[in-house]
């Protein structure tokens, strides 16, 4: 069976940020991740965190890269040729946020291109961005992600399958990039997640949740007890994050 981390995002979100750290703890968690670890969207500070994750011996496994205002409908701008140094100027602090929670994996949104440009600009600018980020992060031990997201959730999503990341990936040339597989969204697209083995070369992190709802592994009509077999046959060895809503019976992963 893989070992999960709790995306604390989507999990607990019924009681403040840091105190999802001892929830995902006490449901039998081995690490955490979230989306957006900083102050203005956590409502703490690095250094409660830091602490915090310290004191329960809980790892903050992935983080996202700044991605714009998400409140204002931003999701990403690494695909947006007028935001450029936006981008750029955002890779330092999602840096100081790894490096103080030794987290090792960092992902990069690619967004939805604002109307009106053309494939090739959209394209090139999300590569020269993931180029230089890449490079960026591998001097700090960080590797960066990208994933691919559905279209129904996030409509307009310039990054939705998986073959396209990977071709995004073949384009940008760097030893530090790779692909964040997320099954639901995967699943979404029409993708059959049991085709992962496709993609497993490129793949350092693993996303889970269930369809329809997009709750807990088991809820729904994706067959997760033969990824999961999968998975380990195809020697997975990295973390599978819970990213969804509902954790409807306690330490699931453990049965």
């Amino acid at each position: 069976m893989p070992i999960f981390s709790a995306n604390i995002s989507l999990l607990y979100t019924e009681i403040p940020f840091i105190e999802r750290l001892s929830a995902a703890k006490a449901d039998g968690f081995e690490a955490v991740e979230c989306q957006f670890p900083y102050e203005a969207s956590a409502g703490c500070t690095l250094a409660e965190i830091q602490a915090k994750t310290a004191e329960l011996a809980l790892p903050m496994t992935l983080i996202n890269l700044p991605a714009g205002d998400w409140a204002g409908g931003d999701r990403g701008i690494a695909c947006d040729p007028d935001r450029v140094v936006e981008f750029r100027a955002g890779v330092p602090l999602a840096i100081e946020y790894a490096k103080a929670l030794n987290i090792t994996h960092v992902n990069c949104l690619a967004g939805i291109p604002p109307e009106g440009l053309s494939e090739e600009l959209i394209k090139s600018t999300f590569i020269a961005n993931l180029t230089w980020a890449a490079e960026v992060l591998k001097k700090e031990n960080i590797k960066l992600m990208i994933e691919p997201i559905n279209t129904f959730d996030i409509p307009g999503f310039y990054l939705n399958h998986s073959q396209q990341a990977v071709d995004i990936i073949m384009a940008v040339k760097s030893t530090n990039l790779y692909l964040q597989y997320d099954a639901y969204h995967m699943h979404r697209m029409g993708e059959d997640i049991l085709d992962v083995e496709d993609f497993m070369p490129f793949i350092d992190h693993i996303q889970v949740a269930d369809h329809p709802g997009r709750n807990e592994p088991g809820t729904g009509e994706i067959h997760f007890s033969d990824f999961f077999m999968l998975l380990d046959e195809l020697g997975y060895d990295g973390w599978v994050g819970c990213e969804y809503k509902k954790l409807h019976r306690a330490n699931f992963f453990a049965q």
